[in-house]
């Protein structure tokens, strides 16, 4: 059998670039737009569902959410059209949506343990909240392990031997971690060096573990009196620390980020709680048709 040498058809190729002729470059693969999540029109001026989780366990009290309805809510939020952005997503207003989808912002406050667990073998809690969410993300990979947990200075997640890790595999998801304060001071009975303290420090840990730290939830939704060490920043042990959000603990779906009334240090949520107000019933009025969410466009 005789060998053809692919020499020649080199040089064919370069004698004919020499007199300005170029080989036809091979097709572009087709972009397919992506498929439609939801019937609904698009709404860039509709509200955004900011859920507050704290607690997981087997039965639902307050600030707990028990494994069966953190799982409901995961369901249901995914047959209603909702994939996760973190707030950093949705204040710079750069949310990646299929058309039809809603955004919605998971939000994880104090870093407990049961929100992030790991077993001795160094394997995911399955019972923890990242536990329940990895294993439907492993059935759904359209609605990833994608929140913003803000955290306190207790491990964080109440672990230190597994606080890198677990830090490594949320960033390695796209998760975002943001400032709650070092012990969840309350921000209007401390003085202003106080929270400068607690809020630079703060900062300080989330980056030694290689995050930017520039969200910030105010503890038991209380604001300080100087809203200017939000909106300005502030100055801490000869550095300046500027947050560029803040969120509430408040019982009602956030502005859109296209909205005139959207202010990104005022971010509204809803409780993941039974009661009033609470993640159930916003869902409810948003399935009727009483309640208009943020909706991706074509």
């Amino acid at each position: 059998m005789k060998v053809w040498s692919r020499a020649p058809l080199l040089l064919v190729g370069l004698a004919l670039s020499k007199f300005g002729y170029e080989a036809t470059p091979p097709p572009m693969p087709v972009q397919r737009p992506p498929a439609r999540v939801t019937d609904r029109k698009g709404n860039v001026e509709g509200t955004v569902l900011v859920p507050m989780y704290h607690h997981i366990g087997s039965t639902e009290k307050y600030m707990f959410r028990s494994y069966a309805h953190f799982r409901n809510d995961l369901e249901r939020l995914y047959k209603m059209g909702f994939r996760p952005v973190t707030m950093r997503d949705y204040v710079n207003d750069k949310m990646d949506l299929p058309p039809g989808a809603s955004p919605v912002v998971f939000t994880f406050d104090d870093s407990h343990r049961d929100q992030f667990n790991m077993l001795d073998d160094g394997t995911v809690d399955p019972k923890c909240f990242v536990g329940v969410w990895s294993d439907f993300a492993a059935k759904h990979p359209d609605f990833p392990v994608k929140a913003t947990f803000y955290i306190n200075a207790n491990g964080p997640f109440g672990q230190k031997k597994w606080a890198q890790k677990k830090m490594e595999m949320l960033k390695q998801w796209g998760c975002q971690v943001g400032s709650h304060t070092m012990s969840h001071a309350n921000l209007k009975a401390i003085s202003a060096d106080k929270i400068r303290q607690e809020m630079g420090k703060c900062v300080d840990l989330i980056e030694s573990f290689g995050f930017k730290a520039d969200s910030f939830c105010y503890p038991y939704g209380i604001k300080p009196r100087d809203m200017s060490l939000l909106t300005k920043g502030f100055t801490f042990d000869g550095r300046h620390y500027k947050h560029t959000d803040a969120c509430l603990a408040g019982d009602q779906p956030a502005y859109s980020p296209k909205s005139k009334k959207f202010n990104p240090y005022n971010v509204a949520r809803v409780e993941a709680y039974p009661g009033d107000h609470g993640i159930v019933y916003w869902l409810n009025r948003i399935q009727d048709g009483k309640h208009k969410p943020y909706v991706q466009p074509d």
